[in-house]
């Protein structure tokens, strides 16, 4: 995930006042900071309503029509979590993560082409996609994608169409929906 100098400066200079968060199930930062064998730079920052309103006007001022999307999304976290060398992603770490999500309610998606080696110590990106659902409605996002060297953790909270995602991907950060990814809902435990 690459964000500009400029959307950085904007983002941060937006960032001060932080009052919504993403539902992270109890324990779920703690099991992120130390899902890798690395020690890690860690970064973040949220997007919360305010700013998902500053983000809107702006959007339409470069010709994007993202009323729909802005009005449904109460806020945005990215984190990023940075190695000094390839990272080993603990397997019982990250079988914790995905426990306590399932325990939680929340839907679990990975890429089907993807093998528990490549999950421990990816040579690309690995994503994984937790859904939490209200009724028909997506109400929580948390997208996980893992490399070599870094870590980027995205949560999207609010009230989202499935068809939203796709129109959030490319926007706020979030990396376009890579077309070759296969997401498959995880086994039961996985």
């Amino acid at each position: 995930m690459r964000l500009t100098f400029a959307s950085t400066t904007l983002l941060l200079a937006l960032a001060a006042p932080l009052a919504l968060h993403a539902q992270q199930p109890r324990g779920i930062p703690e099991s992120l900071a130390n899902l890798a064998d690395e020690p890690a730079t860690h970064t973040s920052f949220t997007l919360d309503r305010n700013m998902m309103e500053a983000a809107d006007q702006i959007m339409d001022q470069n010709g994007v029509d993202g009323h729909r999307l802005t009005a449904a999304v109460n806020s945005i976290t990215i984190q990023n979590f940075k190695y000094h060398r390839p990272a080993f992603y603990t397997p019982e770490v990250m079988s914790n993560i995905i426990q306590t999500y399932s325990a939680a309610g929340w839907k679990h998606l990975v890429n089907a082409n993807a093998t528990p080696g490549q999950s421990a110590q990816p040579t690309s990106m690995m994503t994984d996609l937790w859904l939490h659902f209200h009724g028909t409605e997506i109400d929580d996002v948390m997208v996980m994608m893992r490399g070599p060297k870094n870590m980027n953790v995205i949560e999207v909270s609010g009230l989202l169409r499935p068809l939203d995602l796709v129109h959030l991907s490319g926007h706020f950060g979030i990396p376009k929906v890579d077309p070759s990814a296969v997401m498959v809902a995880a086994p039961p435990g996985k």
